[in-house]
């Protein structure tokens, strides 16, 4: 077990760390920004006149990327709905739109695919760092398992975590349940293990779960992304560990 400081928060007792992918070990903005864009203009080019609506419910203004928004923190099942809703209101059929807003986010991910998002600085280091200590980590992200198991793959994380889960079936953030199946998973308590994530879904999730903690980190220095955490970071290396 190992103590755990944050800024003015410490954490005792703990066992293994969670943490999100998206925003969190990986700087994925540049890529959801691409995935979204391409993915309206597929929609588009179907069905014009959906294009803007779609980027604006994805998040997207422009160049920058709302770090709260669908295609940021939603699991792919919800992106899907949300897309298919826009389309539907059209006339279509929902069996139809989910089957264009399926197709244009898989072909959009295949494009995006080809050119890997970067982990944020300090990600490798700390994942050491924590490993070198004798916790248990893994990935629990709204990403589907897939999607995990690639960023791991790609950036050779595999000696890092003992746990790749993303989000493919049933539930997906903020419920417990998911937190609670990744303890199992991992074989711990979920009050020895801490959340690290970027968004409200994984805080909240965390908390309902009885986690012992919540680390909210905020690249972009907004905290109320993060709400409901127990202490707000914006640097990986924030995460300490106190010697005995």
């Amino acid at each position: 077990m190992a103590t755990i400081k944050c800024r003015n928060i410490t954490f005792y007792d703990i066992q293994a760390i969670l943490f999100d992918k998206n925003g969190t070990l990986e700087d994925s903005e540049m890529y959801l920004r691409s995935l979204a864009q391409r993915a309206a203009r597929l929609i588009d080019a179907q069905i014009p006149g959906t294009g803007e609506p779609l980027l604006m419910a994805f998040g997207v203004n422009g160049n920058s990327l709302n770090p709260a928004g669908l295609i940021s923190v939603a699991s792919r099942r919800e992106t899907e709905v949300a897309a298919a809703a826009y389309i539907a209101e059209t006339g279509r059929g929902w069996f139809e739109s989910l089957k264009i807003a399926r197709q244009a986010l898989d072909e959009a991910e295949k494009y995006i695919e080809q050119t890997p998002a970067p982990l944020f600085v300090g990600s490798l280091d700390l994942l050491k760092y924590l490993q070198e200590a004798g916790l248990q980590l893994g990935i629990l992200s709204a990403a589907t398992t897939a999607e995990v198991r690639n960023f791991v793959a790609n950036h050779q994380l595999s000696n890092y975590f003992q746990l790749e889960m993303g989000v493919d079936e049933g539930p997906t953030k903020p419920d417990p349940v998911l937190f609670l199946q990744a303890c199992k998973a991992l074989g711990v308590e979920p009050g020895a293990t801490l959340m690290v994530g970027d968004s409200v879904g994984d805080m909240q999730m965390a908390r309902d779960a009885k986690a012992a903690g919540c680390i909210g980190i905020t690249w972009v220095g907004k905290s109320d992304n993060v709400q409901g955490a127990d202490v707000v970071i914006n640097q990986l290396d924030e995460i300490q560990i106190l010697e005995d």
